[in-house]
């Protein structure tokens, strides 16, 4: 039945390249801003191990191959594909996202075959991207619609954990003007796990928070409204170390923060998340931006424009229900080694820019 649905809705894309209005969690601190007005949407989605068929003998990637206990293959592969492209047209509701930060992919391949093998095709996203040091070869990633965003510059961030620890992911720094208004700071993270335990793994991702802090310090002291967005996986809540001391990430009106977590107020308000653990939700995709987009005229967001979504008003197609605890959870492509035919395990997150009157 599942299946079905995904079938159908991707149909139902294709006939017609306009969707009725998202059922998401969003922040409610700021009303008056109508989705229709918006200037720009960013988006970040963590899409679950998109691997290809294909063995690279650089990377441990025995997990997704046809012979391995998952049986990944080309026609799960291509469902797949089909999957994320049905998301990124459903959170577009009939203008596609600007940018979208992509985790848990392995190559420019995949990227490729999404942009290429699916309605994405009818777009004009391009890609960047570069290869991260993770031993099973999962990057983060980039897409941007040509005719809105002019990139100007990126790089890859290495996230050094030292002697004795497997290399992790870069961070991604990608430079733009958006539709020749103001330039953009836009960062993709997917930090360390929490494999080992939260405690025990998380001097990893306060490495990575300074990581990411040092290069957004570089930013602001040359311009001190720099118009900056961090958006990934941090495995981590917005309340942890990581992200509200090292990265020093807080509410607007905080005076002792330098950045604006626009997911807090969610987790304060214990809102469902955007991946579930043993019945409770984390939020660990977040969006975090600097104040400029509270202290300068142009462009601006505020919590009100972050959402998490779950499908649309009448088809809530990326959860069901929660077999071993209450409730609903995201609807992923595996569960263990059986295939399940969904999405991914984390729900995805966009926030909506919109220009100053």
């Amino acid at each position: 039945m599942k299946n079905l649905l995904s079938k159908m809705n991707l149909l139902l894309m294709l006939a017609a390249f306009s969707l009725i209005s998202c059922t998401s969690t969003t922040n409610t601190s700021k009303a008056g801003k109508e989705e229709s007005n918006r200037a720009f949407r960013l988006m970040f989605y963590n899409v679950e191990n998109l691997f290809d068929t294909e063995d690279d003998p650089k990377i441990d990637d025995a997990e997704f191959l046809p012979n391995s206990g998952k049986n990944w293959n080309a026609v799960r592969y291509q469902q797949k594909l089909d999957n994320i492209a049905s998301v990124v047209l459903a959170i577009g509701e009939g203008t596609p996202p600007d940018m979208i930060g992509l985790c848990e992919i392995e190559n420019q391949k995949v990227l490729d075959d999404l942009l290429k093998l699916t309605l994405l095709s009818k777009l004009d996203y391009k890609i960047i991207h570069q290869d991260s040091p993770d031993e099973r070869g999962i990057d983060v990633a980039v897409l941007y619609r040509a005719s809105v965003v002019k990139p100007l510059y990126y790089e890859a961030i290495t996230v050094d954990l030292g002697k004795g620890n497997r290399p992790t992911r870069d961070i991604l720094y990608f430079k733009s003007v958006l539709d020749g208004i103001d330039t953009l700071h836009f960062f993709v993270n997917h930090w360390p796990s929490r494999s080992g335990g939260e405690e025990a793994s998380a001097p990893k991702r306060r490495i990575a928070a300074y990581s990411l802090r040092t290069k957004v310090n570089q930013l602001l002291a040359k311009n001190a409204d720099a118009l900056i967005i961090m958006t990934g996986d941090f495995n981590d809540d917005p309340e942890n170390e990581s992200m509200r001391l090292d990265l020093n990430a807080g509410l607007p009106l905080d005076s002792t923060k330098t950045l604006v977590n626009l997911t807090l107020n969610l987790q304060q308000n214990k809102k469902p998340g955007t991946l579930k653990y043993k019945g409770n939700w984390n939020y660990f995709d977040q969006f975090v931006v600097s104040k400029g987009f509270y202290n300068q005229k142009g462009i601006e967001t505020d919590e009100s424009s972050y959402h998490i979504f779950s499908g649309t008003a009448d088809n809530q197609f990326l959860l069901e229900q929660d077999s071993r605890y209450q409730g609903v959870e995201p609807f992923r492509t595996y569960h263990g080694q059986k295939f399940h035919g969904g999405y991914s395990d984390h729900l995805p997150v966009y926030v909506d820019l919109f220009l100053q009157k």
